[in-house]
C-alpha cells in the first residue's frame, strides 16, 4: 500500500478544498515546488497533483508549476489530473517528466478517448472517477452524471488503463474517514488496481485500508490530514509497509 501525498493547485498555490468546492478551500503554501520537496524528504515515492483551475477550465492552467515539480524531483513518480482533454496535453506532461496522467471528465464524456490514448501512451494513463452516492461527477465535480462507478470502470479496464483513482466527493477534504466499503467493492469488481482517495484522517484509516488491500487497492491519496499535521507521511508509509508484511491488516 503506497501512501501518496496530494498537491492541489489553484492560482499557482497549494490548497485543499472541502468536497471539491472551489469557494471552500484553504491555502497551505504559495510555493508548491517546496511542498513537493517536503513530501520527497519524508520519503514519498509518488505525488498526486491536481490542476484545480484546469479541471474547471477544461485545459491546463497550472502546467508550468507542474512541469517544474516534475523536473525538480525526477526520481519521484508524478501523477497529474485536471483539464487533461487532448493528446497534446498528455504528451506535454510526459515530456516534462510526469509519469502518469489522469483522465476524468474526458473519460466519462468520451469513453473511446481512453482506449485511443492508452494505445498511444501505454503505461501512462490512469482514470480518476469521483463519485457522490455512487454516481460519477465531472467538470471539476460541478456536474453529477447518471453513470454508475463500477459500470464505467468495466468499460476502461480492457483499454489498458494502469489504475483507477476512486474519490468519494462527500468525504474529500473533510477528514471523516475513508469510504472503505465502496472502495473495496469497486476494487473487487475489476481487474485493475484501485487507488483510494478522500477522507483519510489518521493512521486508523491506513489500517482499515490495508485490511482490505487484497481486494486490489494499491495506494491511498492523503491531503488535508498531512497538511494539518494530523497524519505524518513517513509514519503512515511505515505503518502501511508493516501491515503489508504481516498480511493481516495488523502490525507485526
Amino acid at each position: 500500500m503506497l501512501i501518496i501525498p496530494a498537491i492541489d493547485l489553484k492560482d499557482g498555490q497549494c490548497v485543499r478544498l472541502r468536497q471539491g468546492r472551489m469557494e471552500d478551500g484553504t491555502i497551505f503554501s504559495d510555493d508548491p515546488v517546496e511542498v513537493a520537496g517536503r513530501w520527497v524528504a519524508e520519503g514519498a515515492k509518488r505525488i498526486h497533483i491536481v490542476d484545480l483551475n484546469g479541471a474547471f477550465a477544461g485545459e491546463p492552467v497550472n502546467a508550468a508549476v507542474i512541469h517544474e515539480i516534475a523536473r525538480s524531483y525526477p526520481d519521484v513518480l508524478i501523477q497529474v489530473g485536471g483539464g487533461i482533454r487532448t493528446e497534446e496535453t498528455i504528451q506535454a506532461y510526459l515530456d516534462a517528466g510526469v509519469r502518469y496522467v489522469i483522465l476524468g471528465t474526458k473519460a466519462v464524456n468520451m469513453p473511446h478517448f481512453v482506449g485511443d490514448v492508452c494505445a498511444e501512451f501505454p503505461g501512462h494513463i490512469l482514470v480518476g472517477l469521483d463519485a457522490k452516492e455512487g454516481k460519477v461527477a465531472t467538470d471539476g465535480w460541478s456536474k453529477l452524471s447518471g453513470h454508475d462507478v463500477v459500470d464505467l470502470v468495466h468499460r476502461y479496464q480492457d483499454d489498458g488503463v494502469e489504475a483507477v483513482i476512486y474519490t468519494d466527493i462527500g468525504r474529500d477534504g473533510m477528514m471523516h474517514g475513508v469510504n472503505i466499503e465502496d472502495t473495496r467493492r469497486l476494487a473487487s469488481a475489476i481487474s485493475i488496481p484501485v487507488i483510494a482517495s478522500g477522507g483519510i484522517a489518521s493512521l486508523d484509516d491506513i489500517r482499515k485500508l490495508c485490511s482490505v488491500a487484497d481486494a486490489g487497492i494499491e495506494g491511498a491519496i492523503a491531503g488535508r490530514a498531512l497538511y494539518e499535521g494530523k497524519l505524518v507521511l513517513r509514519e503512515a508509509q511505515a505503518l502501511a509497509d508493516e501491515l503489508d508484511r504481516s498480511g493481516s491488516g495488523r502490525p507485526l
